[in-house]
């Protein structure tokens, strides 16, 4: 039986890669600050060990990855436009947190880190789809942040033999992505948006393009890439490898929820890019991955979470406020 840590592990990628841990009977330890995060996310799971904290303090770094043998880094603020706006902010839980747990990941001897970039490290690149052969060119400090991440994952693979894979995921959808946020993914936003009976906005003028995948999906990726031989030092896209206009999202959502309301146009949002649609040759070969999950099937997943969500959930209620998980917590000190 392995253990894991996984990082960011009550956000939503976080918590269905603790899903499909715990169901292979593995045991995991979660590092979450919750600033983003929900405890409700893992309440099936009251055998892990969570923390509450932030990775970007060294010494809960270095308690966090003590006794492991894989880390899953999903931990960051993951948004372009938060990390227009807060720039300092995301730097220190994308960047400077991350190269803390490379750190303490080295110093115990962890057999494997595994972390989380972005298809934003691409920029407007006109190849389409965009291979890990191409030149990185962020646009926003998000970017920069994933692209920062990876090249030091990267050099501790090869300066201190410290297995390390950076996954390139692109524009993840499904359940427990929360619609509350303004920065929430632009699935979440149009299904609220939708299920509440009026219409959502769209930046831009909606024929921007995207690679949208099931959260199910990636996290299997991320399984993979644990263990896959070969992958060390590697960045990998994760992704279906399709693509989907906006206007042609919204269309979808507007069948799957069977609500039909016309979206409002506001104006692009800076450090978006135009297009995006992943190879994913490269996770085949190395990882065995392989997209399983339909778009519309995963948005009808995703519309019916919403729905049981809304009717458990009103607005204005406590949400997850007293949700207590696992055996042991610790505060924002590590202690």
């Amino acid at each position: 039986m392995a253990r894991y840590l996984v990082t960011g592990g009550a956000g939503f990628i976080g918590s269905h890669v603790v899903d499909a841990l715990a169901a292979r009977g593995d045991r995991v330890r979660v590092v979450d600050d919750l600033s983003t995060g929900r405890r409700e996310n893992l309440a099936g799971h009251p055998d892990i060990e969570m923390v509450e904290a932030d990775l970007a303090e060294r010494q809960v770094a270095e308690k966090a990855v003590a006794d492991v043998d894989r880390v899953i880094h999903l931990a960051a603020i993951p948004s372009v436009p938060r990390s227009v706006r807060e720039p300092r902010r995301s730097h220190t839980a994308n960047v400077e947190a991350t190269h803390e747990l490379l750190l303490a990941a080295r110093d115990a001897g962890v057999g494997r880190v595994v972390l989380a970039s972005s298809s934003s490290v691409y920029g407007e690149s006109e190849t389409l789809p965009k291979h890990e052969g191409l030149r990185p060119a962020p646009l926003s400090p998000y970017a920069l942040h994933k692209l920062i991440g990876e090249q030091y994952a990267a050099l501790f693979s090869r300066l201190y033999g410290l297995e390390t894979v950076a996954l390139r995921f692109f524009n993840v959808f499904g359940p427990r992505q929360s619609p509350q946020s303004q920065y929430s993914g632009v699935i979440s936003l149009f299904t609220a948006a939708l299920l509440a009976g009026r219409g959502a906005t769209i930046h831009g003028d909606g024929e921007q393009t995207r690679d949208f995948t099931y959260v199910a999906d990636v996290a299997r990726g991320i399984l993979q890439a644990c263990d896959a031989p070969g992958a060390s030092g590697r960045a990998v896209n994760i992704a279906r490898g399709g693509r989907m206009s906006v206007n042609g999202l919204y269309a979808a959502l507007q069948r799957v929820t069977g609500v039909s309301a016309a979206a409002r146009h506001a104006e692009q949002r800076p450090g978006d890019v135009r297009h995006s649609q992943a190879d994913v040759s490269l996770a085949r070969d190395l990882l065995g991955f392989a997209p399983e999950v339909a778009v519309e099937e995963g948005l009808a997943r995703t519309v019916d979470w919403q729905r049981e969500q809304a009717a458990e959930c009103p607005a204005g209620s406590a949400g997850d406020a007293n949700v207590r998980i696992g055996p042991r917590r610790a505060g924002r000190s590590g202690g």
